[in-house]
């Protein structure tokens, strides 16, 4: 997918909407957006199922991460967004497409909401929007989605969004807060041909 990969490395990738979600690129720029960012990445639920290469502790370190961010969507590697509501514009959370390969048309998918804002199925409704970006948009053929052995909630949103459980992929991610130690992941995937899912309820007010 050549011409994709040299279309976003030209143009910025677009902001998508849908299912009472509007997705949009992050802003390293907006103080709004990097203190969400460091909201997020802060948040003792995020931390206790995800431990990122290089941990974010304050907002210089939240800036720096937002820009690293937007250079891989220039060169069409990685596509992070903001997930906002579609009519307000709050920043409800993040969803990324990434570690993308235009040559085997593949990528994993990644998310996180803020705390206020769950228990309304916005990671639900987030993956589905992305997804769909995905495979249109990207023109790819394979998604995966992986989150560490226990994270019974990540498991009911990939079932929800189409991406069936594929195996078990033993010390595949960092234990919580650590580095040198490893925990399993639930591996789930899902093909640009198999059959959409349903459409979530509509968004409660």
């Amino acid at each position: 997918m050549a011409d994709v990969h040299e279309q976003y490395a030209i143009q910025p990738f677009p902001e998508r909407r849908g299912h009472g979600l509007r997705l949009r690129p992050w802003n390293a720029e907006s103080d709004v957006d990097v203190s969400a960012w460091l909201r997020g990445l802060s948040d003792p639920e995020f931390q206790r199922w995800n431990t990122p290469l290089k941990i974010v502790r304050d907002i210089d370190g939240a800036r720096e991460s937002l820009r690293s961010r937007a250079e891989a969507a220039v060169d069409a590697s990685g596509v992070s967004f903001c997930v906002t509501e579609a009519d307000t514009g709050t920043v409800l959370g993040h969803i990324g497409v990434n570690e993308i390969d235009h040559v085997i048309r593949s990528a994993r998918v990644g998310y996180w909401v803020l705390p206020e804002a769950r228990g309304r199925q916005i990671a639900t409704r987030a993956l589905l929007v992305a997804t769909r970006f995905a495979f249109t948009d990207l023109g790819l053929h394979r998604l995966e989605l992986g989150h560490a052995l226990g994270h019974d909630a990540s498991c009911r949103i990939a079932e929800r969004c189409g991406f069936p459980y594929e195996g078990t992929l033993r010390g595949a991610m960092f234990e919580a807060g650590r580095h040198d130690a490893f925990r399993d992941v639930h591996l789930h995937g899902r093909l640009a041909t198999d059959p959409e899912p349903a459409a979530p309820p509509s968004p409660q007010r």
